[in-house]
């Protein structure tokens, strides 16, 4: 199995399946000397773990972060990082249903038909709970993009939106509740909400909004490797995404060319941001924000009919601990995986600069 590795210089390869003995990931090319706040580490963790509210999967997982290399006197040794996340909580029994079919949605069909062979449980490999390796190499990111700040919140719930524009809202408030939504009147209506779905055993999907500020100049380059590209390219490797869009994104269509340039000021920032702080592929000091949409979850703890690998009609029925809206904990998720590419483009710049 190709593409466990994410990056160019700074670079994280992860290992392991939802119901194996452990995930985990290695780091490379993470500078030396860098002092690590590993309690921070641990609270990116606690961020994005099971069982954390009502609204999320009732898995009990510790999620608590072991690192093996690369760290000496709580510095970076220069040397590859190794990690380790192990899983307590396995219950494998909730999937011994689905052993020889395939949930609609899911991985499961496609893994069969490629590799020929597939963990079931839990989906394996294909689990969302891989991202935990990804929020470790993410905060440790953080750590090097120093007076770089990222900030993502939930910003719809179905067809629940907050209307407020990101300027407008207290970025401190995120972790005041359960949905992650900085504004606690939508925050309490989009709880409701998703308690409702997951009584009738059903899911529902939403957005997650990324703003990253104090992004220096030049960070991207103009071709392939673009900034908002590998940006894209990061959402989409997160389980469940559908679409990402930054700056003025789909909204841009209906503007004449006029009314969406940034008029420059003297000093070379723009009285608007329609650009999302990306021009011609390079990070242009201003904001840059964009919108990531994650679709409903494909399990549903009602009975559906599927196929079976002899291609048979089956009646079946969802088990076990699930999401029934995966945005409240895909937040941090969002944030490690902006966090890497910015890590990783600051590397380069550095490297042409030489």
């Amino acid at each position: 199995m190709a593409g466990n590795s994410f990056g160019h210089l700074f670079r994280l390869t992860t290992f392991g399946e939802s119901h194996g003995k452990a995930i985990g990931g290695v780091i490379d090319g993470c500078p030396a000397g860098i002092n690590l706040d590993l309690e921070s580490i641990q609270n990116e963790l606690n961020r994005r773990k099971p069982g954390q509210s009502a609204i999320v999967t009732q898995r009990k997982e510790p999620d608590t972060v072991e690192f093996y290399s690369g760290i000496f006197d709580g510095k970076t040794t220069g040397t590859p990082i190794g990690f380790a996340i192990h899983n307590t909580n396995q219950k494998s029994k909730d999937y011994s249903h689905i052993k020889d079919s395939y949930r609609p949605s899911h991985a499961d069909y496609v893994y069969d038909k490629k590799y020929g062979f597939r963990d079931y449980r839990g989906g394996g490999r294909s689990s969302a709970r891989e991202t935990a390796s990804r929020v470790v190499a993410g905060a440790i990111a953080k750590q090097l993009l120093q007076g770089v700040h990222i900030n993502a919140f939930v910003s719809q719930v179905g067809k629940m939106k907050l209307e407020k524009p990101y300027q407008e809202l207290d970025f401190d408030q995120i972790e005041s509740n359960a949905v992650r939504c900085p504004d606690q009147a939508t925050a309490s209506k989009m709880e409701d909400y998703i308690k409702a779905i997951k009584k009738e055993g059903d899911t529902i999907g939403g957005v997650i909004t990324c703003v990253a500020q104090n992004v220096p100049i030049g960070l991207g380059e103009p071709v392939f490797d673009k900034l908002h590209a590998e940006l894209g390219k990061a959402m989409l490797s997160i389980n469940a995404v559908k679409g990402f869009e930054y700056g003025s994104g789909f909204k841009g269509v209906q503007m004449k060319g006029s009314a969406h340039n940034d008029q420059f000021n003297e000093d070379g920032t723009t009285k608007t941001n329609l650009s999302g702080g990306v021009q011609g592929g390079i990070s242009n000091g201003m904001d840059i924000y964009f919108n990531v949409a994650f679709k409903p979850v494909a399990t549903v703890l009602q009975a559906y009919e599927t196929i079976d690998n002899k291609g048979n009609k089956v009646q079946t029925q969802g088990k076990g601990r699930h999401d029934p809206c995966v945005v409240p904990r895909a937040v941090p998720i969002v944030e490690a995986m902006t966090a890497l590419v910015l890590a990783d483009f600051q590397l380069l710049a550095r490297t042409n600069k030489k």
